[in-house]
């Protein structure tokens, strides 16, 4: 049975109904994600939504017989935005059998990578790492499912060329980010759309933790800049608000990064937010098949694996789409190659998923051996002081160029 197609039609009694699948279930051996994610430092704000995202999946997955009978386990461990310590995380779990993981840590991504490559285990990388990794022709065990940081920085400038007339030219576009590798992450791409389109870009990098803005946006005030694109995290949207309104800087100019949820909302002003944009991968609220299924058949039954103040996150919502994808190639991986699940044959049910969208939650990604991210597309949306309206639709634009880009630099890497 495909994973998640039947959403609509589970009803309140599944837990109880299934309650002999989930058994039956344990009796197996058991598919085991790592999750080495970052629970204690910088990252709070986000891992625990994702983690427990993918804790409610594999309860409902196992408690639907778990796949092929065999429960989904998710190990979570934390490695403090460390990359030392992801890379020990990476190798303690290693030894334990596991052979999927997912560090949500641009650094630690980094550093893990070419273990997992040498290894020939799975790296899933999505909303995270190096944006090049979605050669599947050269990073054969990364799988980077949706868009990268340079895909939605593309559709972003797609996005304003088109409120700007569809002509970029003599336009100044700014770009404020974290001055560390997840915020520089995007500048490539930014570099060479500014160059094909005519555009001036100005960089206004901000020093961790983002508390001090203020010389970046002075320089903002002096350029005026048509829009800002955003390269931060939590606190750093709460403090941008608040030179965008020093600085008279018109906050509906304001693209961010998908790392913006309800939490950030509520701390900038539901009403000061107004107008703000943000470039979003998932769908969010809790109107989607796959997050009222897991409100209904476990949280409405107190089995949960968290608060569920964390299901009415966009966040969590990330973390569902993510291990959604990876369930669904252990699911195929298993369906046309038997078990054991090995590496290889998780690598090929990646590759064979096609349109999958894991009931409405993001747009659909087809994966292939080339491309090991889906498709790239975004959407723009836009707060109107009660929640995020769609502005466009699912796209991706300027693939050539992004490929080009990709292509250049996964040509230089190297596991030597």
């Amino acid at each position: 049975m495909k994973l998640f197609s039947h959403l609509a039609a589970v009803a309140l009694a599944a837990i109880v109904a299934l309650g002999a699948s989930e058994i039956s279930a344990q009796e197996k051996e058991p598919v085991k994600f790592g999750l080495c994610f970052d629970l204690s430092k910088s990252y709070t704000f986000i891992s625990p939504q994702v983690a427990q995202a993918a804790q409610d999946l594999a309860m409902y997955t196992n408690l639907n017989g778990g796949i092929d009978g065999h429960p989904v386990e998710m190990i979570v461990r934390d490695h403090g935005n460390e990359p030392q310590r992801g890379v020990e995380c990476y190798e303690q779990l290693k030894r334990e059998g596991v052979f999927i993981f997912y560090m949500l840590s641009t650094p630690v991504t980094n550093a893990v990578l070419p273990r997992v490559m040498r290894d020939e285990n799975i790296l899933m990388q999505s909303f995270s790492g190096r944006a090049d990794a979605v050669d599947g022709d050269v990073f054969e065990w990364v799988f980077p499912v949706g868009p990268t940081y340079w895909q939605q920085a593309a559709n972003d400038i797609a996005f304003i060329k088109t409120q700007m007339g569809d002509d970029l030219n003599d336009a100044t576009i700014g770009f404020i980010y974290f001055d560390f590798p997840f915020g520089q992450e995007p500048i490539e791409i930014l570099k060479t759309l500014s160059e094909k389109e005519g555009f001036d870009l100005e960089l206004y990098p901000v020093p961790l933790p983002g508390s001090d803005q203020s010389g970046a946006w002075s320089r903002i005030r002096r350029d005026k800049p048509d829009y800002v694109i955003s390269w931060m995290l939590g606190g750093g949207h709460v403090v941008a608000s608040k030179e965008i309104a020093r600085n008279r800087f018109p906050i509906d100019r304001y693209i961010s990064v998908d790392w913006i949820n309800e939490v950030d909302i509520a701390n900038i002003g539901t009403e000061t937010a107004i107008g703000i944009l943000r470039g979003t991968n998932v769908a969010g609220g809790q109107d989607i098949p796959l997050v009222k299924t897991m409100l209904e058949t476990l949280y409405a039954n107190g089995k949960g694996s968290g608060p569920e103040k964390h299901v009415r996150d966009v966040h969590y919502n990330k973390g569902l789409a993510v291990y959604s994808v990876a369930i669904e190639a252990a699911r195929i991986a298993v369906e046309q190659n038997g078990w054991p699940l090995t590496a290889e044959s998780m690598k090929a049910g990646y590759e064979a998923i096609k349109n999958y969208d894991a009931g409405g939650i993001m747009s659909p990604v087809t994966v292939t051996t080339k491309d090991h991210g889906g498709g790239g597309k975004t959407r723009i949306e836009q707060w109107d002081g009660e929640t995020w309206v769609p502005l466009t639709d699912w796209n991706a634009d300027y693939l050539d160029v992004v490929w080009e880009v990709i292509a250049e630099s996964s040509s230089k890497f190297s596991l030597e």
